[in-house]
């Protein structure tokens, strides 16, 4: 999507310092001339020269008190290029200067001009990024508006409009060809003059359909518009009357006629018999007779607009080039709308972190209406934050790029999260949150989680072979499953963890000789029994209970606890950085008490790794893992509770809660749901099925 022409038209730096920026430096911002400028969203771009007499376009970020100016960024070559192209110029009383507009957001907008004379449209997204090659070729291109990823130029050799969309990370195919008319960009909206006297349309960009007309109030078919938030102004040619439509209080306002820029409830002038810049404040739904801002000479040419004085529509600043060619910025000192959204352009509501390679993750932008700081954060279901964001410095466009890690820079738990942005006005003028929830894939797997979420899935043998498992859906069901056939009688599956670095969960499986194997994880595949695996062992038939709790070490690996049918003694394996196991370690003995015994993952939110066991008395048992391999003593969490219960799994987070769940199964074949609390116990049961008596095995 970029330029296959880079080279000819590349960000040239090398005039600049060997950084491609210079050191800090306060308003009035010294120069030794200046041929282009255009101002907004706090960030000026100007043209000025570099180090080596060339001249480049650069920008700077200006505080929101307009006491001091960032260092200066390239923005591309300014000057000829050895081939006879070069931007477009036009007459100003610098000798030629480029018409820059500024989107308020980082982009940057001018035409590039071909050796033959033709024009394209160049839009920058950052110094050295952008769109031009997709732009057609025309001659007398001029832009008309700007405003964040939304732009609109039109062409005399064509006698069309164009307006199309220029976002960072997506190429959307907005391109809008029209006729030429008076138009203006603020968020999604175009605004366009009808025929009909006074008569204006807004034009949603994104449904690319009609959704507003007004009367303004105008006396003509509008020439010239402006929307800037709530407000719309416009006007009847150079010197015919002009308006502002408040479109909060649907008032119509009479401004001075003549050249203007406005800005949020303001606008400027350049009184040229005067010298000087001089504001008319109409926020107040009235205009205010205009008042001196500034000095600035009246000079040869007639619209200086953009050439030696521009305004920043996203905030209260105004900049001017003076005699003494520094760049000066005033404050406009009208109150400004409340900080607020105009445009999003938002990822996917859920994304997979295998497919986040490079600058492939989850990417969006916002356009506010003024500079703002932010911070963006990310919590998982338990409301734990996993990863805050924050802006390096105020700008109207939060730009997150989040790859599915914490601050830690560990994956989190595949699953839902909840991100959420807020933004704080750095003039002061009020907050702006919004936030949603996103899905994230493949990341790291939850507990008893053989699919690609944190959800627990459920694990079956029948009598006919066929080895299933069953996907929790985050709701407390399982309605889907995968199968494999061919497993011979007295198979046992123990769902494991990662033993690798794909981030699926690995299947343990005791073979009816006492082979112990290893399967490669499938994250949401079937199993049969010659699927890739790694034999670990035999002589496992001696174990009548095979279970995993899951990091019961601390070490970030899976491990494995055993029962000793004879002697009811419990072992505990480490799992391995090889992903095998360690020798055995002998941490309990005559367990014999317990008719089930199952790895429960983290039951009371402390981290840990947990156990529950179910006696014969039919009473449950938890055990808190101590996060060295052993368990504390035991604590009881029911009485007399489910003698009927054949069957007691450990399962993970089925409900979407974030907290581990159990699934039992009475002698009737019902299958049961039990939601863990976070604490250490759990709800009472709700049935899931009936007819589970079919199943010989479940893990």
């Amino acid at each position: 999507m970029y330029a296959a022409a880079a080279a000819a038209i590349a960000v040239n730096v090398t005039g600049l310092t060997a950084s491609g920026a210079m050191a800090d430096a306060p308003t009035p911002i010294v120069t030794d001339g200046v041929w282009g400028i255009d101002f907004a969203g706090g960030t000026l771009h100007t043209v000025e020269r570099g180090a080596s007499g060339d001249r480049f376009v650069v920008a700077r970020t200006v505080s929101a008190d307009g006491t001091s100016a960032g260092e200066r960024v390239g923005y591309g070559y300014a000057d000829p290029f050895a081939d006879g192209s070069h931007l477009e110029y036009v007459p100003c009383d610098a000798g030629d200067c480029v018409p820059l507009r500024n989107a308020g957001n980082g982009h940057q907008t001018r035409f590039h001009v071909s050796s033959s004379g033709t024009q394209r449209a160049e839009i920058r997204t950052g110094p050295s990024s952008g769109h031009w090659n997709e732009e057609p070729s025309v001659t007398g291109g001029r832009f008309v508006d700007v405003t964040g990823n939304f732009y609109v130029y039109n062409a005399a050799s064509t006698g069309k409009q164009y307006v199309d969309y220029a976002s960072p990370f997506r190429y959307a195919s907005l391109r809008l060809t029209r006729s030429i008319t008076a138009a203006s960009v603020w968020g999604t909206r175009l605004w366009t003059a009808n025929a009909a006297a006074g008569s204006v349309s807004a034009l949603d960009l994104k449904k690319k359909q009609v959704v507003e007309t007004i009367a303004v109030g105008a006396p003509c078919s509008v020439k010239e518009l402006q929307a800037i938030g709530r407000w719309l102004y416009w006007n009847c040619g150079p010197a015919g009357a002009a308006g502002v439509y408040d479109h909060t209080t649907k008032r119509k306002i009479t401004v001075p006629s003549g050249p203007a820029l406005v800005g949020d409830g303001y606008l400027v002038q350049h009184d040229r018999a005067a010298g000087k810049l001089m504001l008319t404040d109409f926020h107040t739904g009235a205009a205010a007779p205009a008042r001196e801002i500034a000095e600035l000479p009246a000079g040869n040419t007639a619209d200086q607009r953009r050439l030696t004085w521009s305004v920043d529509k996203f905030g209260g600043d105004i900049a001017y080039v003076g005699g003494d060619n520094a760049v000066h910025v005033v404050q406009s000192g009208v109150p400004a709308q409340p900080l607020g959204k105009i445009d999003s352009d938002l990822a996917a509501s859920d994304f997979s972190v295998k497919s986040t390679t490079g600058s492939q993750i989850w990417n969006s932008t916002w356009q506010l209406n003024k500079p703002a700081h932010w911070t963006f954060t990310v919590k998982d279901v338990l409301g734990r934050t996993v990863r805050t964001i924050k802006s390096e410095a105020p700008g109207t466009e939060p730009v997150v790029g989040w790859d599915g890690r914490t601050d830690d820079g560990a994956w989190v738990f595949s699953g839902k999260h909840r991100w959420t942005l807020t933004a704080t006005a750095a003039d002061g003028g009020g907050t702006y949150t919004t936030s949603a929830d996103i899905g994230v894939y493949e990341a790291q797997h939850g507990f008893h989680d053989l699919g690609n979420s944190a959800h627990g899935d459920l694990m079956t043998l029948n009598s006919s072979g066929v080895l299933s498992t069953h996907f929790g859906n985050g709701a407390g069901a399982f309605p889907s499953k995968t199968s494999g056939s061919g497993w011979p009688a007295g198979t046992r599956a123990v769902p494991f963890g990662d033993t690798g670095k794909d981030r699926c969960a690995e299947l343990l499986v005791r073979m009816p000789n006492g082979e112990l194997r290893r399967y490669t994880g499938k994250c949401g595949g079937g199993y049969v029994p010659h699927s890739s695996h790694l034999v670990l062992g035999t002589g496992w038939g001696q174990y009548d209970v095979l279970t995993s709790p899951g990091d019961l070490n601390s070490d970030g690996r899976s491990d494995l606890i055993a029962r000793q049918t004879t002697t009811g003694d419990l072992y505990f394996y480490a799992g391995t950085a090889d992903g095998k196991l360690a020798a055995r370690v002998k941490i309990g003995t005559n367990w014999k008490t317990y008719g089930r015994i199952t790895g429960a993952g983290d039951l009371t939110g402390d981290g840990k790794a947990d156990l529950l066991a179910h006696d014969r008395n039919g009473f449950l048992w938890r055990y808190d893992g101590l996060g060295n391999g052993r368990f504390a003593p035991r604590q009881q969490v029911f009485s007399d509770w489910g003698r009927s219960y054949n069957t007691v799994i450990g399962v993970g987070d089925i409900s979407g809660d974030g907290r581990a769940d159990i699934v039992v199964r009475d002698s009737a074949g019902n299958l049961y749901r039990n939601n863990g609390n976070g604490k250490g116990s759990f709800s009472g049961r709700v049935k899931l099925a009936a007819g589970w008596q079919t199943y010989k095995g479940i893990f």
